[in-house]
């Protein structure tokens, strides 16, 4: 047993790159992806744990193997350069990471993710490297930053956005009192709208520019909005 416990201190210390090292490596560089991989899948995000656990994995298999290449290519004249490929690793998952961003004409959703996406490579190359004690770290301090600082802003109401509701109305409506009645009900701050009158059709265009919580039941808001007025349409875009 002390035998198998001094192989597994001697893989996870070395820097050269065996076998036993870089299973130990890859292992570790898997979980601490994971992790913060369960946390994105929690808030209903695609990427999940299998995700950023093969990202970390990924980066730290890429670590190896730049690790690797002086010690098997020693005939080289410069011995190679570990920091090659890892900057590769750095530049090139920016692109995996704006593949998680969505945005439509309502919102951009997976900014969050694609800067974990990010942070996950650096976690597998620090493994990879063997700063294990600063990727554990790193991965406190991720976790911190994606659960408790969202809890705080929660707390302190600084989950707020800004966007405009437009309205298309089958005639001519010239007062907006009944709305602003219920964006109060629906606790969302109306800051100022802007009205725009057809009396030929007849149609009325009301731009509602609010501010509403990120848990705000949108369409409960409308379907009670539909209520006031016989109703063409109703949308919802970011205050840009």
């Amino acid at each position: 047993m002390q035998s198998l416990i001094e192989q597994f201190h001697q893989a996870m210390t070395t820097t050269d790159v065996t076998t036993g090292s870089a299973i130990c490596k890859l292992v570790v560089s898997a979980l601490l992806g994971g992790a913060i991989g369960f946390e994105r899948k929690q808030k209903g995000q695609i990427a999940g744990s299998r995700t950023f656990a093969l990202i970390s994995m990924g980066a730290a298999l890429a670590m190896l193997v730049s690790n690797a290449i002086p010690q098997l290519f020693t005939h080289l004249p410069n011995g190679g350069d570990p920091a090659r490929i890892a900057a590769q690793v750095i530049s090139g998952i920016g692109f995996l990471g704006a593949g998680a961003i969505i945005q439509t004409k309502a919102s951009v959703r997976g900014l969050t993710t694609a800067a974990g996406i990010w942070v996950s490579a650096g976690l597998g190359l620090a493994v990879g490297i063997g700063l294990y004690v600063v990727a554990f770290i790193a991965m406190i301090l991720i976790l911190i930053t994606l659960v408790v600082i969202n809890n705080i802003e929660n707390l302190f109401h600084l989950d707020w956005n800004s966007d405009i509701i437009n309205v298309r109305l089958p005639m001519i409506v010239e007062s907006v009192d009944e709305y602003r009645k219920l964006f109060e009900k629906h606790k969302v701050k109306l800051h100022e709208w802007y009205i725009d009158l057809d009396y030929r059709t007849p149609s009325t265009n009301i731009h509602f520019v609010i501010q509403k919580r990120e848990r705000t039941d949108v369409l409960r808001l409308f379907a009670d909005m539909q209520k006031i007025n016989p109703t063409d349409s109703i949308t919802l875009q970011n205050e840009m």
